[in-house]
């Protein structure tokens, strides 16, 4: 009876918990709607005066660049506005997510019953600020690690690294060219996991030890050394997962995309390039917003699991 109470009681937080990731995720859903709405709604004169200037040359059969004549710039000044905005909502919905796990983890090894939504948001706001800084400066190493990378390759690309020529059109690669322009930044870029799964275990750590966040990143250093393969393959079978995920989503979002850009046609009195722009982000706006209700119970049930099981004495 015992354990089969524990098993249920487990069975219980897991439904707890993932209630509260479809809340987390809808409210994701419904603010980054309105941040791209809004994006939209910013960017209306600017695609207007760019359908304006394609009809103008239409009309006068002349041939013309749609974005030319400056229509490009007010549109690029709203995606500065727009893109950071919803990194910086992705970043709280992941932040709130890996906390809530967190907290729930750690109330499992208790014999309380189950938590409530309520109860666990409760929990969760009081560690929120740690968690978010945490999830923050993980989130700036390995977006270092990648830019390092794209860094790299921009160059090589770019004929601005000594020694390594660019392959000209027709003509098989250099050694040097396929060494430095693809073999390094590829291997760069797979410090990237690496990087991630040895520092996944900060959040947990602090909200469950209430350490800085600082010192809750050296502390995940230090426990994910014992396990280092275990957490690089929790790291990656993470990332193939988004990434599974991801492609299918956009590919199964593909039809919604057409209604959204007959949708799209008929308010903006049939601008084709606000459309266009419409129908081409929209499979991918769908696929992330798939990720945290699919792909985040797995992964943060699963660096929990592990934290527990490597802060424990030996």
């Amino acid at each position: 009876m015992g354990h089969e109470g524990n098993q249920s009681a487990d069975r219980a937080g897991r439904r707890v918990l993932y209630g509260f990731t479809l809340w987390v995720s809808g409210l994701t859903a419904v603010v980054g709607c309105a941040i791209v709405g809004g994006g939209f709604a910013a960017a209306w004169d600017g695609f207007e005066r760019v359908r304006d200037y394609a009809d103008a040359n239409i009309a006068n059969e002349d041939s013309y660049v749609a974005y030319a004549d400056g229509g490009l710039e007010p549109l690029v000044r709203v995606g500065f506005v727009v893109a950071p905005l919803l990194l910086v909502l992705g970043l709280l919905a992941l932040s709130v997510l890996h906390t809530a796990y967190a907290v729930g983890g750690s109330h499992a090894t208790r014999d309380d019953g189950p938590l409530t939504i309520r109860e666990l948001w409760r929990r969760t706001r009081r560690r929120f600020p740690a968690a978010l800084a945490v999830n923050a400066l993980t989130a700036l190493a390995v977006g270092a690690v990648v830019m390092a990378g794209l860094v790299l390759f921009t160059l090589v690309d770019g004929n601005k690294v000594p020694g390594v020529e660019t392959t000209p059109l027709g003509e098989t690669a250099s050694w040097q060219y396929t060494l430095v322009g693809w073999v390094l930044p590829i291997a760069i870029w797979c410090l990237g996991p690496l990087l991630y799964s040895r520092l996944a275990l900060a959040t947990a750590e602090t909200v469950v030890e209430r350490r800085n966040p600082f010192r809750a990143l050296s502390r995940s250093w230090v426990l994910t050394r014992r396990a280092r393969w275990r957490t690089l393959g929790l790291g990656a079978l993470g990332m193939v997962a988004a990434v599974v995920v991801f492609v299918l989503a956009q590919y199964a979002a593909a039809p919604l995309a057409h209604y959204a850009g007959l949708g799209m046609l008929w308010l903006s009195d049939d601008n084709v390039w606000m459309t266009g722009v419409l129908v081409k982000i929209l499979p991918t706006g769908v696929a992330l917003l798939l990720l945290p209700p699919v792909v985040m119970p797995l992964v943060c049930g699963a660096f929990v699991r592990l934290y527990g099981e490597l802060r424990a004495p030996a």
